[in-house]
């Protein structure tokens, strides 16, 4: 799942869902009121609960009703929430009082630290439940407490990929064939950005190479195994050497006019998308279903994907049982067969959101994935292989907030006439502000 720079102020259901109609984020917004619903009439059955954020697709793929006709004796219902910066805080509370809790709550990456090492003894560890050879390593570490407790099955991964539209590239001379235009900035962000300062000598009139700052430093951090925080959990990031190369390099992106001046997720970018303003974006698998949803119709097939400069995960989120839940056990099966990799597999197909289970790659539902934007590009292995080759990283409790002032209280002001100091010394007030309180 995903969020905006880490908030998920972030994808509604304009992301639309299925491969065939367009990648959608698991975690991606959904455009709904929330609410709940049921799979069909519980009455004398176990009732499990579900408390979640956006639009994870178990029920729009059919996997409750699946289950429930597995184990005839389970009824299935869920709650959901639209953003997950309106769940979280309402979870936490939850948490705190141990009290109001679902059978199953769902947890996003950047919250997962907080959650597990925070409330570990209310949660049940479902490692006696999840299969850990199933998972990609770095994905099970992170649900990970320190005492050991593994709190918080994956649902899904953002493995980071390079989305580009062929026909820009070719009007501004690039390569458009996906191994050679890897090429150009491989094992390099330097690079990546070099490739936009050639695009843009001879860019399509009104185009820049990238949509936006924030895309391109999110897309750099995710590539790095320390970021905000150290393994001490002391707060690194102003000291970090890797964000602040991130930083620069984004920032000189933006004031050599190769990086549009719009916040992602905001009506005036989706326009961006949707007239053909930039050439290339940072691309996890459900930024596939954003293109997709805010797309002109004859635009269906100029997208391909390459290769990211380096790995890296931008999205995700697990499942985590309470221990209060009157129906525990049973919670924790469902949460490990919603995660097994043979479901992973199926929401992949039917919503977009990319297996956080290694083994699932090997699936036909992974391996012959295909997308409308993209035409016969084989998403499903690209992705794969910068799934594996992520790195693990170090995830703190405030990530949301810091990333979200690098980006919108941060690189953004280079768009907008700030130097690249002024934005960096507003992204620091910003970010020590929030995390003061």
């Amino acid at each position: 799942m995903r969020a905006r720079t880490w908030t998920r102020k972030t994808v509604v259901l304009a992301a639309v869902a299925a491969l065939g109609t367009g990648l959608l984020a698991g975690c991606a917004d959904d455009g709904n009121d929330g609410g709940t619903s049921s799979s069909g009439g519980d009455s004398g059955k176990t009732k499990i609960t579900l408390g979640l954020f956006g639009t994870m697709g178990f029920q729009e793929a059919g996997l409750y009703k699946e289950y429930e006709k597995l184990h005839p004796d389970i009824s299935i219902q869920q709650t959901v929430i639209e953003r997950n910066e309106n769940y979280y805080p309402a979870l936490v509370n939850h948490l705190t009082t141990n009290s109001g809790l679902q059978d199953i709550q769902a947890v996003e990456v950047a919250n997962i630290n907080e959650v597990a090492n925070t409330y570990a003894d209310k949660l049940v560890d479902l490692s006696k439940y999840g299969k850990e050879s199933d998972f990609l390593p770095w994905k099970w570490k992170q649900a990970t407490a320190r005492n050991g407790q593994t709190i918080g099955l994956g649902t899904d991964v953002g493995p980071m990929a390079i989305c580009y539209r062929k026909d820009l590239f070719q009007q501004a001379g690039l390569p458009t064939d996906r191994e050679d235009v890897g090429k150009l900035w491989a094992g390099s962000w330097e690079k990546f950005v070099g490739a936009g300062r050639q695009y843009q000598k001879k860019a399509p009139q009104g185009t820049t190479f990238l949509d936006s700052p924030g895309g391109l430093i999110q897309a750099i951090i995710g590539g790095e195994k320390e970021r905000f925080y150290d393994s001490s959990g002391k707060v690194v990031y102003k000291s970090n050497p890797a964000i602040k190369k991130a930083f620069d390099l984004t920032a000189a992106a933006a004031q050599d006019g190769l990086i549009g001046n719009q916040t992602q997720f905001q009506p005036a970018w989706d326009q961006t998308i949707s007239n053909s303003k930039f050439a290339a974006i940072s691309c996890p698998p459900w930024m596939l279903g954003y293109i997709k949803g805010k797309s002109k119709p004859e635009n269906a097939g100029k997208w391909d994907v390459a290769q990211s400069p380096k790995p890296g995960n931008w999205g995700g989120s697990f499942l985590a049982v309470p221990k209060s839940g009157k129906n525990a056990e049973e919670a924790a099966k469902l949460a490990a067969w919603l995660t097994a990799p043979e479901q992973q597999a199926k929401l992949f197909a039917k919503q977009g959101s990319f297996p956080s289970a290694q083994t699932a790659y090997k699936l036909p539902e992974v391996t012959g994935a295909k997308n409308e934007m993209t035409g016969d590009t084989p998403i499903g292995t690209i992705f794969a292989a910068a799934a594996e080759k992520s790195p693990i990283q170090v995830i703190g409790p405030k990530d949301q907030i810091i990333m979200q002032g690098l980006t919108d209280n941060g690189v953004i002001l280079v768009t907008q006439g700030k130097s690249p100091k002024q934005a960096w010394d507003n992204a620091v007030k910003t970010i020590d502000n929030a995390l003061e309180k």
